[in-house]
């Protein structure tokens, strides 16, 4: 007999899936940072920086502040020091390195030329002899980035990069190179990826597309707690049939449970491991790319609270402003806020406030408390409200 589960309940366990609902540590270390990146299984990364760039987030959302040098260490610093890579998983991503041999099968559907933009694909045929040319420069030379080469210029879109860039992407693309580092400018540098993937992890077998498929939804599960199979596809992006095929493998084994939930239109799955806390405490300030709510549907399924990032609508369109972080009141979504890091006054401008309608009494003042915290985690001196 399928459970039935209130609207509560899976909130609960999605947060408790997300790391929500636990005191955070007075300091922050290397290994709470580590069972964050477990937990979560990828960061997205995106180059607006409007007040921090998106991947350093995530875990200033959950542990407070932490020092920004842990998680650069993590995804950039020397190779025994490395725990995450980057690569395409929900968007641009950096990744635990244990995922590596799970998404080979998407590199080598690149370098067959089956996968990646279409611009990139004739690199896998007709041009390959082109790529094996930046690839033997690389070889040669060492860390390169797209401005080191002739006509490298890499501006805000794949179409306005120069043709190198294209090489390197597509080489990222199909696994023979990643990022080494990242400039000041958040410029990426490639490398040969055995000079910067641990041997260790390059000696790991190397699973058919199915086993990946299966480990790829599981870790889905695991980060979710409780969703729609729609929600389980998105997190890695996999495919429809295959991720058809995966969620049945493991409900089989029993690791999915088939669930409802009150309210919503479609079946749910429970990974057998998650946790239903009795409450949720706990605030949060969450990027427009958590993984808490990047999926704008499950978001508005989960707290009935409808969000949409607003960057690319015109100024006079916005509702509510151009970089809106959601705040997370112990088991609900209860305001919004538009910032901007003003770093050369020194300040956290609060450029809108919006408390949802049915936002408890404490919301303004918990709201005050986090915007602080967060002001003094990115070194800011002070909170200003600008528009409310």
């Amino acid at each position: 007999m399928t459970e039935t589960l209130s609207l509560l309940q899976a909130r609960r366990i999605a947060l408790a899936a997300q790391g929500f609902g636990v005191s955070r540590p007075a300091t922050v270390g290397q290994t709470h940072l580590r069972r964050e990146i477990e937990r979560l299984a990828l960061h997205q990364i995106d180059s607006v920086n409007v007040v921090s760039r998106a991947h350093y987030l995530p875990a200033f959302s959950r542990l407070g502040n932490y020092d920004r040098d842990l998680l650069d260490r993590a995804a950039w610093g020397p190779k025994r020091a490395r725990r995450m890579f980057e690569y395409w998983a929900h968007e641009a991503s950096l990744l635990p390195l244990d995922l590596h041999p799970l998404l080979r099968w998407r590199m080598d559907e690149a370098d067959r030329g089956e996968r990646g933009w279409t611009a990139l694909r004739p690199f896998a045929t007709e041009r390959r002899a082109e790529v094996d040319t930046v690839l033997d420069r690389l070889r040669q030379e060492g860390p390169l980035a797209a401005s080191d080469f002739e006509e490298g210029k890499s501006r805000s879109g794949w179409w306005e990069w120069g043709d190198s860039k294209r090489k390197l992407e597509w080489l990222f693309w199909a696994g023979h190179i990643t990022t080494s580092t990242r400039r000041n400018s958040f410029e990426r540098v490639y490398d040969l990826t055995e000079r910067v993937i641990p041997a260790g992890i390059l000696a790991l077998p190397t699973p058919d597309k199915a086993t990946a498929h299966c480990a790829l939804i599981e870790r889905a599960a695991r980060a979710l707690g409780i969703a729609t199979e729609t929600d389980l596809r998105d997190y890695f992006r996999t495919g429809v049939a295959d991720s058809k095929v995966a969620i049945a493998a493991l409900a089989e084994d029993g690791v999915l449970l088939p669930v409802t939930v009150k309210g919503w239109r479609h079946p749910a799955w429970l990974h057998r491991d998650a946790r239903l806390p009795r409450r949720i405490t706990g605030r949060a300030l969450l990027a427009p790319f958590d993984p808490l709510i990047w999926e704008r549907a499950r978001t508005e399924r989960l707290f009935g609270f409808r969000y949409r990032i607003e960057i690319y609508t015109p100024a006079d369109r916005r509702q509510y402003g151009y970089y809106v972080l959601p705040f997370l009141l112990g088991d609900r979504l209860v305001a919004r806020v538009d910032l901007k890091a003003d770093r050369q006054r020194s300040r956290l401008l609060v450029q809108s406030r919006h408390l949802e309608p049915d936002a408890p009494p404490d919301t303004a003042a918990e709201l005050t408390g986090e915007l602080a915290l967060m002001a003094e985690w990115l070194g800011l001196d002070h909170v200003e409200m600008i528009g409310d």
